[in-house]
C-alpha cells in the first residue's frame, strides 16, 4: 500500500475512496505561490495509485485562494510581467491546471471565503464548485493592471456568456456566492456552516458511482467543448464502448434486472 505523501503548502489526505486537497496558507488566505500548484500536481499524481474514486477540494482557514502570493520573490511568481510571468504560468500554474482538467475521477471545489485572481479560476477548475454564501469569486487582475490567466479566459465565457465574463474581467467587481449561482457560474450557494458537509456529502456520493463512466463523461463534455458535433457523436460512442465494457457497466445491469441497489467498485 502506498503511503499518503505530505506536502509544504498543501493538506492531502484519502479516506473512503475521496482524496482531499486542501489549501494550507491561511495566515495569507491560501495564496498560491508557484510550489503550491507544484504540490497539487504532485498530488493529483497519487490519486490513481492510492484509489481515488473523487477529489475534493477546499481551503484552510476563512479563505479559500487569495491568489497569487505577491509578497514573495516575484522571480517565481505569476505576478511581476515579463518574461517572470510568462515562465511561471508556463511551467508551474498551468500544467497544474491542466492537470486538474484531465483526472479520471469527478472534483468537487468546496469555496470557503475570497477566491480571487487565479484562485478564482482554480475555484472554478472542477466540475461540481460549492461556495459558502460569504464567499466571492473575483476576477482582481484588471486592479492591478494585469490580463487573467489560470484559463478564465476560456473557462467564464463557456460558463456565463461574453457580457458577464467581460464584466468580471473589465470591471474587477466581487461577485457574491449567492450572484455566481444565479449565474451559472457555479453548482450551488450553501450556508457557510453547511459547505463542508454538502461538499462531502457529494464527493461521497460521487466516489460509490461507476467511476469509470463519471470520468469517461468528464472527459467527453470537456473536450466537447471546442470539437463539432459529429466530433462528439463519435466522441460519446467511443465512450459508451469504454463505460460499457467496465465490470460497473456489468453491476448496474444486474442490479436493474435484480431490482436491486447498486454496488460499483469503480472497476
Amino acid at each position: 500500500m502506498t503511503d499518503v505523501p505530505s506536502f509544504d503548502t498543501i493538506k492531502f489526505d484519502v479516506a473512503d475512496h475521496v482524496a482531499t486537497i486542501t489549501l494550507n496558507r491561511p495566515d495569507r488566505l491560501n495564496s498560491m505561490p508557484p510550489a503550491m500548484a507544484d504540490d497539487i500536481r504532485a498530488a493529483l499524481d497519487y490519486l490513481p495509485i492510492l484509489g481515488a474514486r473523487a477529489l475534493l477540494i477546499t481551503g484552510e482557514g476563512r479563505g479559500f485562494c487569495s491568489g497569487a502570493d505577491l509578497a514573495g520573490d516575484r522571480s517565481g511568481s505569476a505576478v511581476g510581467g515579463g518574461a517572470n510571468s510568462r515562465k511561471a504560468l508556463r511551467n508551474h500554474y498551468n500544467p497544474m491546471l491542466l492537470a486538474l482538467a484531465n483526472v479520471e475521477v469527478p472534483v468537487v471545489v468546496a469555496v470557503n471565503g475570497p477566491a480571487a485572481g487565479v484562485g478564482c479560476s482554480f475555484g472554478l477548475s472542477g466540475d461540481f464548485t460549492i461556495a459558502g454564501k460569504s464567499a466571492y469569486f473575483l476576477q482582481a487582475f484588471v486592479n492591478i493592471g494585469l490580463v487573467p490567466d489560470g484559463g478564465s479566459s476560456w473557462l467564464l465565457p463557456r460558463l456565463i456568456g461574453l457580457p458577464r465574463a467581460t464584466q468580471m474581467m473589465m470591471l474587477g467587481e466581487k461577485i457574491g456566492a449567492e450572484q455566481a449561482a444565479d449565474w451559472g457560474l457555479i453548482y450551488k450557494c450553501v450556508e457557510d456552516a453547511e459547505l463542508m458537509t454538502e461538499a462531502k456529502a457529494l464527493a461521497a456520493r460521487l466516489a460509490n458511482g461507476p467511476t469509470v463512466s463519471l470520468g469517461t463523461m468528464r472527459r467527453v463534455l470537456r473536450e466537447g467543448l471546442s470539437q463539432s458535433y459529429s466530433e462528439t457523436l463519435d466522441a460519446e460512442a467511443k465512450g459508451q464502448y469504454i463505460a460499457g465494457n467496465s465490470a460497473d457497466a456489468m453491476e448496474g445491469i444486474m442490479a436493474f434486472q435484480q431490482k436491486r441497489k447498486t454496488a460499483f467498485k469503480g472497476r
